[in-house]
């Protein structure tokens, strides 16, 4: 080959020899650039400065010395060619030569063989260059490996493809299978996987999943999920495979708990629109049963004892006192009764229900009552309370009809963040946990999904009216509990209830309620309801007792009279639901104007105007539909008999 470009350096202490090898390199190679350096310290000034292809050295020289020169080189750790190149040198010291380093000697009178031999060591110096670049390169990609194999987090080994024993193992799938090394070279890679009872991706029991998720078993035991890659690869002349896995265990649960809260979500809002839907109805059908109630005990009051008519009429009034039971139901499961609160001990309404549990559920059910003596207060209204314990109980025993075991159960709990966020509706916190239990047919998953609804029942229609659940789940989410079932059909049912702890009081002290007994007056009242019927049975029941009634439809029309009437009027019946302006809205603009005058809302459905979850404002007077006669005059007599705020 030939050389075109030549940088040399020379250790020589003549300059004449010098020039003569830079005369016979001149000769071959078109450019060539020479140094000289006659010591040790000049040479490796030369050797910083810049690089060098080739050193030429004579063997012996007053200062230095072709062993000191290859000495300096070898300070550098440069692989460069070495030719000796003497007058002098033997066959003996050319051996010694070699041996220390120098790549080929050549005497100074036979300078042809200088060229050829350069060229020689250059080729050579690239094939060993060659050689140590891809050997630096292959450490690197084994350290590369290494550095990989072992430090990524994923589990990952190798096993033989034919005998599936493992032949390497990173620490992540010690630490994460739980085996040691030792252990793991003697045994094969079938150890990992799992039962096939415990099912596998094959048959669909990884869900959503990646397709390839499989089971596999620590050491302990312990089964998870897991995604694994394998990949075929040759290792020392072996078939092997190389595995990795990623542990979906924790993403499956996930998976599985947004599952569930997305369930409970959908849930909650399919009650919320059944609970406007029946708060809706149940609000409509207290105006119906407000004018049947009223005129039948209207018409009741004019019909003599004994008159065949007076039993007709009463079976009316009966249809429509259980009719408005159900409205209240409704209500209750909307979430859009009235409620009182106060601090209350369950224990003590469980104790006075406990005592009548023995005629309600009949001799051929076991009752067994568990309080919790230390139990703490909750702030919740003293009559829904023993609703829900009555509804539950009374369900309780419909599902043990060849008897059973009942179980009442309180004591104090503390609900945490992992509970809560498994519950959408739940804040984590100390809460009184009320629990029903039966032995009885317990339910399937399809009635559990809607056993809350209003008018689902499993029972007979003589026997059930599909509300009681519905009425439990309704105050419960009032009082700002929360309430969870589990059953299993055969296995029986327990409904637990997680109300707020609260052992303070909250609001200020109750005022007595007045006994009225006289429920006639003279007092002008204002009275506003938009629905035309139950307005007009108000009318008559206030008329009929003595009251000067003046009647509006609207908030509107209410104010156009106040400004024509220029008489006192005592007494504002209105509505709190009505179209564009509130009954609460009505009396703000109209008590400023008339201050002596009193005020008195009724409504069939609980607004936002005057409570909020069913707690009414404080000095707030309210008379809940359906109205009779009694009701309406008494609460009259009350507000207007009672001392001015």
């Amino acid at each position: 080959m030939g050389i075109e470009q030549l940088r040399v350096l020379v250790a020589e202490d003549c300059a004449d020899d010098a020039k003569l090898l830079a005369r016979e390199l001149r000769r071959s190679i078109a450019l060539v650039s020479f140094e000289r350096v006659d010591d040790a310290e000049a040479m490796r000034v030369a050797l910083r400065r810049q690089t060098w292809d080739l050193v030429i050295s004579d063997w012996s020289m007053p200062n230095f010395s072709a062993l000191a020169a290859l000495t300096t080189l070898g300070e550098f750790g440069l692989d460069i060619p070495f030719i000796i190149v003497s007058g002098t040198i033997g066959e003996d010291v050319a051996v010694s030569a070699m041996r220390a380093g120098a790549h080929d000697y050549i005497i100074k009178g036979n300078l042809a063989r200088l060229v050829p031999a350069i060229e020689r060591e250059l080729r050579d110096a690239r094939v060993r260059a060659a050689r140590r670049f891809a050997e630096e390169e292959l450490s690197k990609a084994a350290l590369r490996y290494r550095t990989l194999f072992e430090g990524t987090f994923w589990p990952t080994w190798v096993y033989d493809r034919h005998t599936l024993a493992f032949i390497e193992v990173n620490e992540a799938a010690l630490v994460h299978y739980g085996y040691t090394r030792d252990e793991l070279a003697a045994l094969t890679v079938t150890v990992l996987d799992a039962p096939r009872s415990f099912g596998s991706a094959e048959d669909g029991s990884a869900g959503d999943l990646e397709e390839c998720a499989i089971l596999h078993k620590k050491r302990d035991g312990t089964l998870i999920w897991v995604e694994l890659k394998v990949t075929d690869i040759e290792l020392d002349g072996r078939a092997a495979r190389l595995a990795s896995v990623r542990d979906l265990t924790e993403r499956k649960a996930a998976q599985a708990a947004l599952r569930r809260t997305e369930e409970q979500l959908r849930q909650a809002q399919k009650m919320e629109a059944i609970g406007g839907l029946a708060g809706g109805i149940a609000h409509d059908f207290n105006n119906l049963l407000s004018v049947i109630l009223s005129y039948t005990e209207l018409v009741i009051e004019e019909l003599k004892p004994g008159e065949p008519i007076r039993a007709d009429i009463e079976q009316v009034q009966l249809a429509g006192q259980k009719a408005a039971q159900l409205t209240r139901q409704l209500l209750a499961f909307s979430r859009k009764q009235m409620l009182e609160l106060v601090v209350l001990d369950i224990n003590r309404v469980v104790a006075e229900i406990e005592r009548m549990l023995g005629r309600l559920i009949g001799e051929d059910v076991q009752v067994t009552v568990l309080t919790d003596r230390a139990l703490g207060k909750i702030h919740a209204d003293a009559g829904q309370i023993e609703q829900i314990i009555m509804n539950l109980v009374v369900n309780a025993r419909d599902a043990m009809p060849m008897g059973g075991k009942l179980t009442i159960e309180t004591t104090n709990v503390e609900l945490d963040s992992t509970y809560a966020d498994e519950h959408v509706d739940v804040k984590p916190g100390s809460y009184v946990m009320l629990a029903v239990t039966d032995t009885g047919t317990g339910m399937d998953e399809a009635t559990r999904a809607r056993v809350f609804e209003p008018f689902f029942t499993t029972k007979s229609k003589d026997r059930g009216t599909g509300l009681g659940l519905a009425t439990v789940f309704g105050i419960v989410k009032q009082s700002g509990g929360h309430i969870w079932l589990y059953s299993e059909v055969g296995k029986g049912t327990t409904f637990r209830i997680y109300f707020p702890r609260n052992d303070e009081a909250r609001g200020g002290a109750h005022k007595p309620v007045l006994e009225v007994l006289v429920l006639t007056g003279v007092e002008t009242v204002l009275l506003v309801e938009d629905d035309r019927q139950v307005r007009e049975s108000a009318r008559s029941i206030l008329r009929r007792n003595g009251y000067n009634v003046l009647e509006a439809q609207t908030g509107g029309d209410a104010l156009l009279l106040c400004e024509q009437y220029t008489a006192r009027i005592h007494l504002l019946v209105t509505d709190v639901v009505m179209p564009r302006m509130s009954g609460r809205q009505l009396a703000e603009r109209l008590v400023p104007l008339r201050p002596e005058m009193r005020v008195l809302y009724m409504s069939g459905y609980t607004d936002n105007s005057i409570v909020h979850h069913g707690i009414l404002d404080a000095g707030i007077a309210f008379l809940q539909k359906p109205i009779t006669p009694p009701a309406l005059l008494r609460k009259v007599r009350e507000v207007l008999d009672s001392p001015q705020a």
